[in-house]
Order: structure tokens, then C-alpha cells, then sequence
């Protein structure tokens, strides 16, 4: 049987950056498995994806399905036939069905039974018949979470289907697919190339695309990016930061990547560099960079869609968006400053933590307490560990982690530093959340080590001390993680205590508040 190669390109305005590759991937497997079940052999499938583009070339697929044999049932052959070997009613109204004469009539043998039937020779439907459809089942099982409809097209999709190609070898198959006619016409970058681009054959897709300013190979254009990042990086002897998500996003969100390193006034630097650091990358897609310290740099690079004859101009415009940014996170942190962390346990103080176990002013005397108690098991400096605990969660009424969340603790520490704590102290504020995850490091200092194992304990004694605990489905305060954690630093810091002893440390800090301590004890 013959073999050709498809070509299929759905062409779309913008789509979702985040969901670019999964879409991609998706439709890859979704159309695997229609052309498996249709019966269509294949030797592999390529699958593309660009910012207006989800692609697939499809190769060496087969001409048309095999011919196969179907099988009717009828009755069985003692009922079909009579005493002389004439066919009864029974197998009159079967031939009747089947539109039969008595010769084409077959038997088989079902169990212990043999009966008669019916091999009706089936043939394969084609290729051009069966893909259209095959194609769209697998653009309708992508998982989208909100479709849309445009103009008047009663179809829906992810974002406003603009073109589609489908081509056998050089041949346009016939199909309609998004309510749009398919063709051998496609269309190059938005801004560089914007005119049609027509395709002699379903091999020549990424060649032509080239040639129009897009690169529809994902992971081409994610290789080109992480060169061109590290080349301008290397310029200034320092390292790109460039997490994998981020990375992503920026390669689903052009179709011919130009990198470009600008910069920022390194006045901003003074700054917790977590925050600027966020900013950039959360905000407007940067890629930041570091020394060998791990110090952030005065640099961002970005990565336009465009090569422009005047890059300068592009760069100065990336360098007046951010200013903004780093200004309101410049604001914050000197905001923060005016008001001493220990003076905020007033916010604390109107701040519930759990209805029944009080605010995380509440919380945080309770892990001071604790904190002190635990000194002598993780050989802290009772001082340090009771000052660390009640300024713990102060800063999380900074306007900083306010804005940046994510900076809990970490914003604490740099304001402890600025007001003169030691080191312990300081440290311990950004430390009392390790481990956040399996395989996360593990506080450094004994006070940080002291810090995070009351809070967990507070926490998981209380919330199980009000008949909480997590069911099969719910743990909203995450006591699964909190046990873990407390296993963990006991364990790696090789600390003499049991489980029991320290549950029982907790309790006291909680006094009434838990009615039933044995209980708790026992649940816990």
C-alpha cells in the first residue's frame, strides 16, 4: 500500500502563551490515537507549535484502510435449516436482512453451538475521507478550558481559527475543519512577513515558514533563545536566571525570538533582590541576571518578536516599563522601614489565624514559648530563638509581602538585618518555612531549626486539638507537609527528642484553648 505525508496547520489568532505546548502535545496524541483506531498505520508524527500556528506532519501514513471482512450473526444451524436441509423462516428473515442469497450464507461456531452468518467483504475507507474528521474529534477533545466562538461560526476554540492547511503530499485534501475550507495557504510573522505563503508540498512547511520570519519548531525556538540569553549574559560576565515555565512562556509568546539585554539603575538594587527579581519575571517576562554571589545584576534581557532595524528602540522602551515596577517595589521596602518589625504585632494582634486557636499574634507567643523549650534540644540560644519567634510573622503586614507574597520571611529578613538582629535571628525569620517542599534544603541555623519546628508543631497540635484534622480530600493548612517537615528536621539535624515529647511541649502552649489533650495526644 502507498504512503504519503500530511501536513495539517490550524492558523489562530494569539494563543493562550501557558497552555501552547500542552495544546500542542495534546493534539499529537489526539490524533495518534484517531488514526490508530481508524486502522491507518503510521511511522511517526512531528507536531509544531507557534504563537498563531498548532501544526502536525504526519508521516508515511497510509493510503486508506486494509480491507476487512465483517461478520453478521444469524440463527443457529439446527433452527436455520429443516429436516430436508431447507432453509427455515428463521434463516429466510436473516438472508432477507442482510440482502443475501442462500450460497453467500457462511457458518461459524459459537461454543458449543454452530451458527450461521454472514462475511460481508468491507472495504477501506481513504485517507482524504477519514482524516478531516479524525482531525477534528482531536481538536474537539483538546483540553480548553473556555471556548469561544467568532463571527458567525457556530464552532468553538481556544482562540479565532484564521486559516487551515491540509495537504496530502502536494495535494489539498477536500476538508472542512473549524468551519474553515482547508487549503494549501498558510502565513508568515504578523509584522515581518504577513502575506500568504502557499505550500507546494507537505515537506516544505518548516523550510517556507523560515523564510517568513516564523519558526514553528518549539523546541528550535526555545534552542535559539536559551544561545542567544547566554551570549548576551556571557557579554557581562554574568548568569541567566531562567526558570523552565518562564522559559516556555517566552518561547510560546514569539515566532522569531530576538533577545536583547537593556538595563535598570542600580540604585534598585538596594532592594530585597527577590522582589525585583519577581517583578520582572511574573510581570513582564524577563530574564534577569546574577554574578557568581548569586547578586542580581543591573540587566534584564527580553525577548522580542521583532527584528527591529533600531533594537535601541525597543530596549529603551523595555527600560521604561520596568522603571515603574522596581520603583513601587523600591516604595514598599522603604515604606516597611519607617515602622519597626516589632511593632507591628498590632496587626498581628487583628489577624486571625485559626477562629478557635486565635490570631497570629496569638500564634506567634505560643512559638515563642515553644521556641524556648526547644533551645535545649536543637542547642539554640533560648534568646535568639524566643526574639526570632514573636518577630516571625511580622512581616507579613509589611506592604512588601503585601505586594510579593511570596516573599514571607524573606522580606523579615532584611529588615531584621537593616535594624542590627544578629545573624541567627535574621536568618531565622526567612528559615522558618524550610522545608516548603519534598527535598527543599533545610533551615541553616539552630534558631531557624528551633523557629520552624515550633510553628509546625503549633500549628499541627492545634488545628488537630479542634477536632480538624485533614480528611482523604481536604488539609487546608497543610498538615501532611507539616509533619513531614517536622520529621525531617528532626531526623537530618539528628536531634534526641520523640515525637511524643515534643507534641506534649506543644500542648502546653495551648492550655485550655484544647479541651482534650490526651485525644490530641493520641491523634496527633
Amino acid at each position: 500500500m502507498s504512503k504519503h505525508t500530511v501536513l495539517f496547520e490550524l492558523g489562530c489568532e494569539e494563543l493562550p502563551p501557558k497552555s501552547l505546548k500542552t495544546l500542542r502535545d495534546a493534539l499529537k496524541t489526539e490524533t495518534e490515537k484517531g488514526l490508530k483506531d481508524a486502522g491507518l498505520n503510521f511511522a511517526a508524527i512531528e507536531a509544531y507549535a507557534a504563537p498563531r500556528r498548532l501544526a502536525l506532519k504526519i508521516i508515511d501514513v497510509d493510503a486508506a484502510q486494509a480491507d476487512t471482512q465483517k461478520r453478521f450473526d444469524g440463527p443457529a444451524v439446527q433452527a436455520a435449516y429443516d429436516a430436508e436441509g431447507k432453509p427455515t423462516k428463521a434463516l429466510e428473515g436473516f438472508m432477507r436482512g442482510q440482502g443475501i442469497t442462500a450460497d453467500q450464507v457462511s457458518t461459524f461456531q459459537a461454543g458449543k453451538v454452530e451458527k450461521v452468518c454472514y462475511l460481508k467483504d468491507v472495504k477501506g475507507q481513504s485517507l482524504d475521507a477519514l482524516l478531516p474528521q479524525i482531525l477534528q474529534t482531536a481538536l474537539d477533545n483538546l483540553p480548553i478550558a473556555k471556548r469561544m466562538r467568532s463571527a458567525a461560526s457556530r464552532t468553538e476554540f481556544v482562540r479565532p481559527v484564521k486559516w487551515v492547511v491540509l495537504l496530502k503530499d502536494d495535494q489539498v485534501v477536500d476538508a472542512t475543519i473549524q468551519d474553515h475550507q482547508a487549503g494549501n495557504v498558510t502565513y508568515g510573522h504578523r509584522f515581518h512577513a504577513p502575506e500568504a505563503v502557499t505550500l507546494a508540498h507537505a515537506n516544505d512547511y518548516l523550510a517556507a515558514l523560515e523564510k517568513a520570519y516564523v519558526v514553528a519548531n518549539f523546541e528550535k525556538r526555545q534552542a535559539t533563545i536559551q544561545e542567544q540569553v547566554k551570549k548576551l549574559a556571557d557579554e557581562v560576565n554574568a548568569t541567566a536566571i531562567v526558570p523552565a515555565d518562564l522559559l516556555d512562556e517566552v518561547t510560546s509568546l514569539v515566532e522569531w525570538p530576538v533577545a536583547l539585554r537593556a538595563t535598570f539603575e542600580e540604585r534598585y538594587l538596594a532592594v530585597p533582590q527577590e522582589a525585583l527579581i519577581t517583578t520582572m519575571q511574573d510581570n513582564q517576562k524577563y530574564f534577569c541576571l546574577i554574578n557568581a554571589e548569586g547578586k542580581l545584576q543591573p540587566y534584564f534581557i527580553t525577548v522580542s518578536n521583532i527584528e527591529s532595524k533600531d533594537p535601541t528602540q525597543i530596549i529603551e522602551g523595555n527600560e521604561k516599563v520596568v522603571r515603574p515596577r522596581l520603583s513601587d517595589a523600591e516604595f514598599f521596602f522603604l515604606q516597611d522601614q519607617k515602622q519597626p518589625l516589632a511593632s507591628r504585632k498590632e496587626k498581628l494582634a487583628n489577624m486571625v489565624f485559626q477562629a478557635q486557636l486565635g490570631t497570629l499574634w496569638d500564634k506567634s507567643t505560643r512559638i515563642a514559648k515553644l521556641a524556648v523549650a526547644l533551645s535545649s534540644i536543637t542547642n539554640a540560644n533560648p534568646a535568639d530563638a524566643e526574639k526570632a519567634a514573636l518577630l516571625a510573622k511580622c512581616d507579613l503586614t509589611s506592604e512588601l509581602v503585601g505586594e510579593f507574597p511570596e516573599l514571607q520571611g524573606i522580606a523579615g529578613t532584611y529588615y531584621a538585618r537593616i535594624e542590627g538582629e544578629n545573624t541567627e535571628v535574621s536568618e531565622a525569620l526567612g528559615e522558618q518555612y524550610l522545608p516548603k517542599f519534598a527535598g527543599d534544603v533545610l533551615p541553616k541555623t539552630k534558631t531557624g531549626t528551633t523557629v520552624a519546628l515550633a510553628d509546625r508543631l503549633d500549628t499541627l497540635v492545634g488545628i488537630f486539638g479542634i477536632g480538624q484534622a485533614p480528611t482523604g480530600s481536604k488539609d487546608p493548612f497543610a498538615l501532611r507537609r507539616s509533619a513531614i517537615g517536622i520529621l525531617r528536621l528532626i531526623i537530618e539535624n539528628e536531634l534526641n527528642v520523640t515525637i511524643e515529647e515534643l507534641v506534649n511541649l506543644a500542648l502546653q502552649g495551648y492550655g485550655d484553648i484544647v479541651k482534650d489533650h490526651d485525644k490530641t495526644r493520641t491523634d496527633a
